[in-house]
Protein backbone atom coordinates (compact mmCIF):
# COMPACT_ATOMS: atom_id res chain seq x y z
CA UNK A 1 0.00 0.00 0.00
CA UNK A 2 1.33 3.45 -0.89
CA UNK A 3 -0.78 5.74 1.26
CA UNK A 4 2.21 6.98 3.27
CA UNK A 5 3.77 8.71 0.27
CA UNK A 6 0.48 10.24 -0.72
CA UNK A 7 -0.19 11.64 2.74
CA UNK A 8 3.28 13.14 3.00
CA UNK A 9 2.73 15.03 -0.26
CA UNK A 10 -0.56 16.53 0.88
CA UNK A 11 -0.58 18.80 3.92
CA UNK A 12 -4.09 19.94 4.84
CA UNK A 13 -2.80 22.19 7.61
CA UNK A 14 -0.71 24.13 5.11
CA UNK A 15 -3.77 25.30 3.17
CA UNK A 16 -6.98 25.27 5.24
CA UNK A 17 -9.93 24.52 3.01
CA UNK A 18 -13.20 26.37 2.95
CA UNK A 19 -16.49 24.65 2.30
CA UNK A 20 -19.46 26.47 0.78
CA UNK A 21 -21.68 24.07 2.75
CA UNK A 22 -20.41 24.11 6.32
CA UNK A 23 -18.19 27.19 6.26
CA UNK A 24 -14.40 27.27 6.63
CA UNK A 25 -12.64 24.21 7.96
CA UNK A 26 -10.23 26.14 10.16
CA UNK A 27 -8.30 23.18 11.52
CA UNK A 28 -8.11 20.30 9.04
CA UNK A 29 -7.40 16.95 10.63
CA UNK A 30 -4.17 15.30 9.51
CA UNK A 31 -5.39 11.91 10.76
CA UNK A 32 -8.52 12.21 8.63
CA UNK A 33 -6.42 13.20 5.61
CA UNK A 34 -4.25 10.12 6.18
CA UNK A 35 -7.31 7.88 6.56
CA UNK A 36 -8.85 9.17 3.33
CA UNK A 37 -5.51 8.64 1.58
CA UNK A 38 -5.33 5.05 2.82
CA UNK A 39 -8.87 4.31 1.61
CA UNK A 40 -8.23 5.97 -1.75
CA UNK A 41 -5.07 3.98 -2.44
CA UNK A 42 -6.52 0.71 -1.18
CA UNK A 43 -9.59 1.05 -3.43
CA UNK A 44 -7.41 2.10 -6.37
CA UNK A 45 -5.32 -1.04 -5.88
CA UNK A 46 -8.47 -3.18 -5.76
CA UNK A 47 -10.47 -1.58 -8.57
CA UNK A 48 -8.00 0.53 -10.52
CA UNK A 49 -8.22 4.24 -11.21
CA UNK A 50 -11.32 4.98 -13.27
CA UNK A 51 -10.54 6.70 -16.54
CA UNK A 52 -12.33 10.00 -16.93
CA UNK A 53 -14.88 9.54 -19.68
CA UNK A 54 -15.44 12.30 -22.25
CA UNK A 55 -18.86 13.90 -22.09
CA UNK A 56 -20.42 14.40 -25.49
CA UNK A 57 -23.67 15.84 -24.18
CA UNK A 58 -24.06 19.50 -23.31
CA UNK A 59 -24.09 20.37 -19.58
CA UNK A 60 -27.85 20.98 -19.60
CA UNK A 61 -28.31 17.39 -20.74
CA UNK A 62 -26.04 16.24 -17.94
CA UNK A 63 -28.09 18.20 -15.42
CA UNK A 64 -31.40 16.81 -16.69
CA UNK A 65 -30.01 13.27 -16.60
CA UNK A 66 -28.80 13.78 -13.04
CA UNK A 67 -32.27 14.96 -11.98
CA UNK A 68 -33.79 11.90 -13.63
CA UNK A 69 -31.34 9.67 -11.75
CA UNK A 70 -32.52 10.87 -8.34
CA UNK A 71 -34.05 8.03 -6.28
CA UNK A 72 -33.60 5.46 -9.03
CA UNK A 73 -30.86 3.43 -10.69
CA UNK A 74 -28.76 4.40 -13.70
CA UNK A 75 -30.58 2.03 -16.04
CA UNK A 76 -33.99 3.58 -15.35
CA UNK A 77 -32.59 7.10 -15.60
CA UNK A 78 -30.86 6.32 -18.90
CA UNK A 79 -34.09 4.86 -20.32
CA UNK A 80 -36.04 7.95 -19.31
CA UNK A 81 -33.42 10.28 -20.74
CA UNK A 82 -33.33 8.38 -24.04
CA UNK A 83 -37.13 8.56 -24.21
CA UNK A 84 -37.03 12.31 -23.54
CA UNK A 85 -34.48 12.95 -26.29
CA UNK A 86 -36.48 10.81 -28.72
CA UNK A 87 -39.73 12.62 -27.93
CA UNK A 88 -38.49 16.22 -28.14
CA UNK A 89 -36.15 17.84 -30.64
CA UNK A 90 -34.66 20.40 -28.25
CA UNK A 91 -34.88 21.91 -24.75
CA UNK A 92 -37.38 24.50 -25.93
CA UNK A 93 -39.77 21.68 -26.81
CA UNK A 94 -39.22 20.00 -23.43
CA UNK A 95 -39.92 23.29 -21.66
CA UNK A 96 -43.15 23.92 -23.60
CA UNK A 97 -44.51 20.35 -23.52
CA UNK A 98 -47.62 19.60 -21.46
CA UNK A 99 -46.31 18.55 -18.05
CA UNK A 100 -48.43 15.41 -17.95
CA UNK A 101 -47.07 14.40 -21.35
CA UNK A 102 -43.47 14.91 -20.21
CA UNK A 103 -44.17 12.90 -17.04
CA UNK A 104 -45.43 10.02 -19.18
CA UNK A 105 -42.32 10.17 -21.35
CA UNK A 106 -39.94 9.98 -18.38
CA UNK A 107 -42.00 7.59 -16.26
CA UNK A 108 -39.29 4.90 -16.24
CA UNK A 109 -37.19 7.16 -13.98
CA UNK A 110 -39.84 7.07 -11.26
CA UNK A 111 -41.34 10.05 -9.43
CA UNK A 112 -42.19 11.45 -12.85
CA UNK A 113 -44.96 13.67 -11.46
CA UNK A 114 -42.28 15.48 -9.43
CA UNK A 115 -39.41 15.37 -11.89
CA UNK A 116 -41.33 16.62 -14.95
CA UNK A 117 -42.38 19.99 -13.45
CA UNK A 118 -38.95 20.45 -11.87
CA UNK A 119 -37.24 19.93 -15.22
CA UNK A 120 -39.58 22.39 -16.90
CA UNK A 121 -39.17 25.00 -14.15
CA UNK A 122 -35.42 24.70 -14.42
CA UNK A 123 -35.46 25.10 -18.20
CA UNK A 124 -37.91 27.99 -17.97
CA UNK A 125 -35.78 29.82 -15.43
CA UNK A 126 -32.62 29.25 -17.45
CA UNK A 127 -34.30 30.67 -20.52
CA UNK A 128 -35.81 33.63 -18.68
CA UNK A 129 -32.49 34.56 -17.07
CA UNK A 130 -30.16 33.92 -20.02
CA UNK A 131 -32.24 33.76 -23.17
CA UNK A 132 -30.74 30.37 -24.00
CA UNK A 133 -30.04 26.93 -22.53
CA UNK A 134 -26.34 27.08 -21.76
CA UNK A 135 -24.36 26.31 -18.63
CA UNK A 136 -20.88 26.75 -20.06
CA UNK A 137 -20.25 29.80 -17.87
CA UNK A 138 -20.00 27.48 -14.86
CA UNK A 139 -16.62 26.25 -16.09
CA UNK A 140 -15.06 29.61 -15.22
CA UNK A 141 -16.56 29.89 -11.72
CA UNK A 142 -14.96 28.66 -8.49
CA UNK A 143 -16.59 25.39 -7.46
CA UNK A 144 -18.35 26.91 -4.44
CA UNK A 145 -19.85 29.71 -6.51
CA UNK A 146 -20.90 27.32 -9.26
CA UNK A 147 -22.51 25.01 -6.71
CA UNK A 148 -24.45 27.89 -5.15
CA UNK A 149 -25.62 29.01 -8.60
CA UNK A 150 -26.94 25.54 -9.43
CA UNK A 151 -28.66 24.91 -6.11
CA UNK A 152 -30.92 27.91 -6.67
CA UNK A 153 -33.02 25.62 -8.86
CA UNK A 154 -35.72 23.46 -7.32
CA UNK A 155 -34.67 19.83 -7.29
CA UNK A 156 -30.95 20.61 -7.56
CA UNK A 157 -29.19 19.85 -4.29
CA UNK A 158 -25.50 19.73 -3.51
CA UNK A 159 -25.13 16.16 -4.79
CA UNK A 160 -26.78 16.92 -8.13
CA UNK A 161 -24.76 20.11 -8.53
CA UNK A 162 -21.51 18.35 -7.63
CA UNK A 163 -22.17 15.50 -10.07
CA UNK A 164 -22.58 18.01 -12.88
CA UNK A 165 -19.52 20.03 -11.86
CA UNK A 166 -17.28 16.97 -11.51
CA UNK A 167 -18.37 15.02 -14.57
CA UNK A 168 -19.31 17.75 -17.05
CA UNK A 169 -16.73 20.39 -16.14
CA UNK A 170 -13.97 18.51 -14.33
CA UNK A 171 -14.37 20.84 -11.36
CA UNK A 172 -13.04 19.79 -7.92
CA UNK A 173 -16.39 18.76 -6.46
CA UNK A 174 -17.00 15.55 -4.50
CA UNK A 175 -20.55 14.21 -4.91
CA UNK A 176 -21.95 12.09 -2.09
CA UNK A 177 -24.64 9.63 -3.13
CA UNK A 178 -26.21 6.98 -0.93
CA UNK A 179 -23.29 4.54 -1.38
CA UNK A 180 -20.58 7.12 -0.68
CA UNK A 181 -22.54 8.35 2.33
CA UNK A 182 -22.89 4.85 3.77
CA UNK A 183 -19.32 3.67 3.14
CA UNK A 184 -17.55 6.79 4.41
CA UNK A 185 -19.50 6.75 7.68
CA UNK A 186 -18.95 3.03 8.20
CA UNK A 187 -15.23 3.53 7.65
CA UNK A 188 -15.21 6.32 10.21
CA UNK A 189 -14.23 9.03 7.74
CA UNK A 190 -17.25 10.99 8.96
CA UNK A 191 -19.43 10.83 12.08
CA UNK A 192 -22.30 8.35 11.94
CA UNK A 193 -24.82 11.20 12.03
CA UNK A 194 -23.07 13.20 9.30
CA UNK A 195 -25.28 14.39 6.45
CA UNK A 196 -24.21 13.88 2.83
CA UNK A 197 -23.31 17.58 2.70
CA UNK A 198 -21.07 17.19 5.74
CA UNK A 199 -19.32 14.19 4.20
CA UNK A 200 -18.82 16.19 1.01
CA UNK A 201 -17.28 19.08 2.90
CA UNK A 202 -14.97 16.84 4.95
CA UNK A 203 -13.59 15.02 1.91
CA UNK A 204 -13.18 18.23 -0.08
CA UNK A 205 -11.23 19.74 2.83
CA UNK A 206 -8.96 16.76 3.43
CA UNK A 207 -8.13 15.23 0.04
CA UNK A 208 -6.43 16.53 -3.11
CA UNK A 209 -8.93 17.53 -5.82
CA UNK A 210 -7.49 15.08 -8.35
CA UNK A 211 -8.66 12.23 -6.11
CA UNK A 212 -12.32 13.28 -6.16
CA UNK A 213 -13.22 11.56 -9.44
CA UNK A 214 -11.63 8.14 -8.77
CA UNK A 215 -12.51 8.12 -5.07
CA UNK A 216 -16.15 8.95 -5.77
CA UNK A 217 -16.51 6.19 -8.37
CA UNK A 218 -14.55 3.58 -6.39
CA UNK A 219 -16.58 4.23 -3.23
CA UNK A 220 -19.76 3.73 -5.26
CA UNK A 221 -18.42 0.49 -6.70
CA UNK A 222 -17.36 -0.71 -3.26
CA UNK A 223 -20.76 0.18 -1.82
CA UNK A 224 -22.60 -1.71 -4.54
CA UNK A 225 -20.42 -4.80 -4.61
CA UNK A 226 -19.14 -5.19 -1.05
CA UNK A 227 -20.29 -2.67 1.56
CA UNK A 228 -23.97 -3.18 0.85
CA UNK A 229 -26.63 -1.55 2.99
CA UNK A 230 -28.36 -4.58 4.50
CA UNK A 231 -25.72 -7.28 4.32
CA UNK A 232 -22.19 -5.88 4.05
CA UNK A 233 -19.77 -8.51 2.75
CA UNK A 234 -17.01 -7.79 5.25
CA UNK A 235 -15.31 -11.09 4.44
CA UNK A 236 -14.64 -9.80 0.90
CA UNK A 237 -13.62 -6.27 1.93
CA UNK A 238 -10.11 -4.88 1.40
CA UNK A 239 -10.71 -2.14 3.98
CA UNK A 240 -11.51 -4.10 7.15
CA UNK A 241 -8.33 -3.00 8.96
CA UNK A 242 -9.33 0.61 8.28
CA UNK A 243 -13.01 0.25 9.11
CA UNK A 244 -14.71 1.43 12.31
CA UNK A 245 -17.89 -0.51 11.48
CA UNK A 246 -15.94 -3.76 11.08
CA UNK A 247 -14.05 -3.27 14.35
CA UNK A 248 -17.31 -2.58 16.19
CA UNK A 249 -18.99 -5.63 14.66
CA UNK A 250 -16.03 -7.84 15.57
CA UNK A 251 -16.16 -6.63 19.18
CA UNK A 252 -19.88 -7.34 19.37
CA UNK A 253 -19.40 -10.80 17.86
CA UNK A 254 -16.65 -11.61 20.35
CA UNK A 255 -18.66 -10.41 23.34
CA UNK A 256 -19.62 -13.39 25.56
CA UNK A 257 -23.30 -14.10 25.76
CA UNK A 258 -25.07 -14.15 29.11
CA UNK A 259 -25.57 -17.65 30.55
Amino acid sequence: MTSGAAVSSYHPLASPASSPIIGPVTAPDTELAAAIAAVHHRLAAAYGLPIRQPHHEDPVAGLILTILSQNTNDRNADRAFAALRAAYPDWQAVMRAPTAELAAVIRSAGLAAQKAPRIQKLLRRLYEEQGHFDLSHLAALPVGEARRWLTRFEGVGHKTASVLLLFAFGQPAFPVDTHVHRVTRRLGLAPEQATPDRVMALVEAHAPPDWFYPLHLNLIRHGRQVCQARRPRCEACVLTDLCAFYRRRERETARPTAP
